[in-house]
């Protein structure tokens, strides 16, 4: 089973991480009785962990990161110290130089091997993001940021969490220890907390004495007195992560693999000469960007105040122009039309929702799909292309996720990495990030038209014809129990949404959807919408709930979004008890199995009903099914309208009333059909013809040249 790695790194020097590194290392061979490895990544200070252990390792770090053969039990024993109390040691060349040109790839392969020889290895990574230290973040487990009750280290420790989190570190994966701690200090861990936007996991007692005096010894505290509030708070710590099994529980979360490669690149400037401007535009907007973070709070700004969006923005355009006026931006804004799209830019990604923003604003995109941040497409006119346009890095990608789900209560994280959300003109938005997606975060927005489309422009669109809608809202006129089916992005949000504009203004309607997308024109409109648990695991209100919800809610109609569960039952009796008018959405290919896909869904509410009673419950309660399909040149038309007719042996009877007939593809990659009468008169006609209503029959005849 491989081992751990837990890297103790500082955001200033000076707040003693070596010494807890150093500790921390003993304290866990105490606790947990086994061989624990020390290693110092520390290349500011060369050879400190040496005075504070007592130990010098046989070969270094620098030539461990150079050896070419296999690393296994025995191999690694040239290398390393031996401490009676289980500790085996590796330190830091103590030259400048030498310890400056450690081949971080190297040592990489290394950590991958020794995880297999020891348990836990505890790394002194120094205090800062070096491509060492680095390397070492990408293979561990656990990263503790050690923080001291001090301003300037607290703020350094903030920026250093800031920048961990953009380079997409799990926020679980890094945890704040408090050294030097004081009972009353103004400067408490509950404050540092705060500061840093993360609890704090551990403070550790300020012990001077003890802690000077042990490196007099070249002895740890651990080692010397074990009792003292220093040695006892480093004891207390690894007690907390064995006993909590924090290891074993953040060994699940996926870590970024070449962050050190991507800052070495940044640095050096190792990209291509086709990508160089666009890296040095990339970097220039990211230093733009840290530094409006770092001037303004946009966590205060008032998502629902337009005057404040607009003063906001103002303030920020200011201040972008300001920033970029102390750059050197003569090569990289030659023209003002650079400097106008880099400010763009940047108060889309502050503000807004960055690189998405153009494609939301224009009206021929109707749905986008980021995958990663190097990869974004959109369908236009039914047929999916690739964008130019990119997110800087996958950060930026999960900064516009938070940004969409914050204002609505819902939330996205390591623990429940997906999430269904909308945008403020009602846009269904679905988002996945890793572990769950492997390839970055992904987006996938269904935009919502500004214009309410109705069956005029479904016609003019060539998915229905005129007689098709007038019988449509024959029916739901007459109050007929409707179940749009269809696959994913067939059209049956949008087909539902023009059949609930056919109900009487005095009708009172009940909503319930898992992200609200449906937008009624009555004013009499109930709208409810499902929540997802909280972060307690408690709290969930599930579309179940708010079936059974609304039928003490006195309906005339029910709507639900979509049909996906036990919720199923719950629709289907509603229907059969008096909410006749009701509608819903299914995912099935034909009405056949639409009949069959309901049948499956009702037995998952567990009521253990029998195959028959099913049937004979969907043949009474629904009494048609349109079939919404997405044909292959991108266009969306209604199949089929079938009446359900009742159920004769066990098999629910349908009939076709309306049909599509495909003919052949045209020279423009057009489908080329018609839609058909089958000459079939539903039975509810002659219902509303006794009752005084006229329906003309030539709606059920195909027209003749």
């Amino acid at each position: 089973m491989a081992g751990h790695i837990i890297s103790i790194i500082g955001g200033k020097g000076g707040v003693g991480k070596s010494q807890v590194a150093a500790n921390l290392a003993f304290a866990y061979a105490g606790e947990l009785r086994a061989k624990t490895l020390l290693l110092d990544f520390d290349q500011k200070a060369c050879g400190d962990q040496n005075i504070i252990t007592g130990l010098k390792s046989k070969k270094n770090i620098k030539e461990l990161s150079e050896f070419s053969g296999a690393i296994d039990p025995r191999s690694i024993q040239l290398f390393t110290a031996e401490h009676k109390s289980g500790i085996s040691f590796i330190g830091m060349p103590t030259e400048p130089i030498a310890a400056n040109q450690i081949n971080e790839e190297g040592l990489g392969k290394a950590l991958k091997a020794m995880v297999n020889i020891y348990p836990v290895i505890i790394i002194d990574a120094g205090s800062e993001l070096s491509p060492l230290a680095l390397k070492a973040l990408e293979f561990s487990t656990l990263i503790f940021l050690v923080a001291s009750p001090d301003l300037l280290a607290v703020n350094q420790c903030r920026r250093m969490y800031s920048d961990l989190t953009t380079m997409l570190f799990p926020k679980d994966m890094i945890q704040i220890l408090v050294n030097q701690a004081v009972n009353g200090h103004p400067v408490s861990p509950e404050v540092i907390g705060k500061q840093i936007g993360k609890p704090v996991f551990h403070a550790i007692p300020k012990d001077d004495g003890s802690c000077i005096a042990a490196l007099s010894r070249s002895t740890p505290v651990i080692v010397g007195a074990k009792s003292s509030p220093f040695g006892a708070g480093v004891t207390d710590c690894a007690r907390k992560l064995i006993q909590k099994n924090v290891l074993k529980t953040l060994e699940r979360l996926t870590k970024p693999t070449d962050a050190g490669a991507a800052s070495q690149a940044s640095r050096n400037g190792d990209s291509a000469s086709d990508d160089k401007k666009k890296d040095v535009w990339t970097e220039l907007k990211g230093r733009i960007h840290k530094s409006l973070v770092e001037e303004m709070d946009f966590k205060k700004q008032d998502d629902n105040d337009p005057k404040a969006k607009i003063i906001l923005r103002e303030q920020t355009k200011k201040l972008v122009v300001e920033l970029l006026g102390k750059e050197d931006t003569k090569n990289i804004l030659p023209t003002r039309e650079d400097m106008n799209r880099i400010v763009k830019e940047i108060l889309d990604e502050a503000l807004s929702l960055g690189p998405l923003e153009d494609m939301l604003a224009d009206k021929t995109i109707s749905e986008i799909m980021v995958v990663g941040p190097k990869k974004i497409f959109y369908e236009q006119s039914g047929k999916v292309k690739k964008s130019e346009i990119t997110f800087t890095n996958d950060r930026q990608v999960m900064n516009v996720i938070e940004r969409i789900v914050a204002p609505i209560g819902r939330r996205i994280d390591e623990k429940t990495p997906y999430v269904d959300a909308r945008l403020p003109d009602g846009s269904r938005v679905h988002a996945i990030i890793p572990p769950c997606s492997i390839d970055g975060c992904c987006i996938t927005i269904r935009k919502f038209p500004d214009k309410r489309l109705n069956y005029k422009d479904l016609v003019k669109f060539g998915s229905m014809t005129e007689e098709m809608a007038d019988f449509l809202r024959i029916s739901v006129e007459a109050h007929r129990n409707i179940v749009v089916s269809g696959g994913t992005g067939s059209g049956k949000t949008t087909l539902i949404n023009l059949l609930g504009g056919f109900i009487q203004s005095n009708e009172r309607i009940i909503t319930c959807e898992d992200s609200a997308e449906l937008n009624f024109p009555q004013d009499h409109v109930v709208r409810l919408e499902t929540r997802p648990p909280s972060l307690e695991g408690d709290g969930e209100i599930d579309i179940r709930c708010l079936v059974k919800q609304t039928l003490r809610m006195r309906p005339d109609r029910i709507v639900v979004g979509e049909c996906r569960g036990g919720e199923t039952l719950d629709m289907l009796q509603a229907m059969n008890t008096g909410h006749d008018g009701s509608m819903t959405t299914v995912h099935s290919n034909t009405p056949r199995d639409a009949i069959s896909r309901l049948e499956t869904l009702v037995q998952y509410a567990g009521a253990g009903l029998p195959q028959k009673a099913i049937k004979e419950m969907i043949a009474s309660a629904v009494h048609m099914i349109i079939q919404q399909s997405r044909l292959d040149d991108g266009s969306r038309k209604i199949l089929y309208i079938t009446e359900i007719g009742g159920i004769q042996s066990d098999v629910v009877t349908l009939q076709d009333i309306f049909v599509f007939k495909q003919e052949g593809m045209g020279k423009d990659g057009k489908i080329q059909g018609k839609f058909m009468a089958t000459g079939f008169i539903p039975k509810f006609i002659e219902t509303l013809e006794k009752k005084g209503y006229k329906v003309p029959r030539g709606l059920f005849m195909n027209k003749t040249a």
